[in-house]
């Protein structure tokens, strides 16, 4: 199992599956699921188009293989890591999940909720509010990012 030490590191491989993504043809978002001691124990790339799959989401695939490896779908002492700020669906997903802290590179201004348009993790009616850590390696997010929608324009 790998183990990363920082949120560098572990941005780094949530970019290695942004690129399998953008291998594929999919939008290059990728992310990592860490447990408290930082061991992946989920991974995730977009597979909408793919696997034609609306929730095909890197985070939604993430915390799917984070729970399998647990046995539960509670999520507690996680960290989820992305390359692009959550959606409104994903950003719900890992709140319901009781994911303890979210970790995102690229903030998304068109789609993004936690903080760009909607703030969906810090929202206080909700029983469960992550740490958020936002702008990891925002760079090397947003120009894989661009490099995929450029191709598509």
């Amino acid at each position: 199992m790998t183990r990363v030490d920082t949120w560098d590191g572990a941005m780094r491989l949530a970019l290695t599956e942004a690129r399998t993504a953008l291998a594929g043809d999919d939008v290059p978002v990728g992310a990592v699921v860490l447990d408290a001691d930082g061991t992946v124990i989920g991974t995730g790339r977009n597979t909408r188009e793919a696997e034609g799959d609306p929730t095909g989401h890197a985070e939604v695939v993430a915390l799917r293989a984070a729970a399998a490896a647990r046995g539960e779908w509670r999520l507690t002492g996680c960290t989820l890591v992305v390359t692009l700020e959550p959606c409104t669906m994903c950003a719900g997903a890992l709140v319901l999940a009781r994911v303890d802290r979210l970790v995102f590179g690229a903030y998304d201004d068109q789609l993004g909720a936690v903080g760009s348009l909607w703030d969906v993790v810090r929202d206080r009616r909700l029983n469960h509010r992550p740490e958020v850590v936002a702008g990891v390696l925002a760079a090397e997010s947003t120009a894989l990012l661009d490099t995929f929608f450029a191709r598509h324009r």
